[in-house]
């Protein structure tokens, strides 16, 4: 089982903070985005556009599925992958830490300018409606929320660490 899966909306730093705490605890990192994109042999954004949102989600479930069951490290989501019911019944016992984040810090480190296929058209209303939509799914799924907003990332790793009892 892994030691922490990371959840969030784009933005709140599971990539970063995951690297970081995966160096903390001495384990592996793992992020199902980068799973998606060997498989598919391009990025997220082009599977999108050149496959749909549908089959990116399949493979994003495949992804999340064989993550939980093989990686015992460190593991981050892409921000949906908590959408499926399937996939969120495999959260379940996970040490699930969600990374909130407001839409201030969430547009800044996202960049209006970046490739994030769901942000298309008005990124910043997009990113809004987005992590309005999750949040209840994240808070659901959580054993432990962490606050992002304005905070250095050694800092929320340090309490991700201690949160789940590192």
């Amino acid at each position: 089982m892994s030691r922490a899966v990371l959840i969030g909306p784009p933005g709140s730093g599971k990539s970063t903070l995951g690297r970081l705490l995966a160096d903390k605890l001495g384990v592996g990192y793992r992020d199902t985005d980068a799973d998606v994109e060997a498989v598919a042999g391009k990025p997220v954004s082009d599977i999108f556009i050149e496959d749909g949102e549908e089959r990116f989600r399949e493979l994003e479930f495949a992804a999340v599925r064989a993550a939980l069951a093989e990686h015992d490290g460190v593991l981050s989501l892409g921000g949906g992958a908590i959408l499926r019911e399937d996939a969120q019944e495999l959260l379940a016992g996970h040490p699930v830490v969600y990374l909130q984040v407001g839409l201030t810090d969430a547009v800044q480190r996202v960049g209006l300018a970046s490739a994030r296929p769901l942000l298309v058209l008005n990124p910043r209303s997009q990113l809004k409606k987005l992590m309005e939509a999750r949040r209840p799914i994240y808070e659901r799924l959580a054993v432990l929320t962490v606050a992002t907003d304005g905070r250095e990332p050694a800092e929320l790793v340090e309490e991700i660490a201690k949160g789940l009892g590192a």
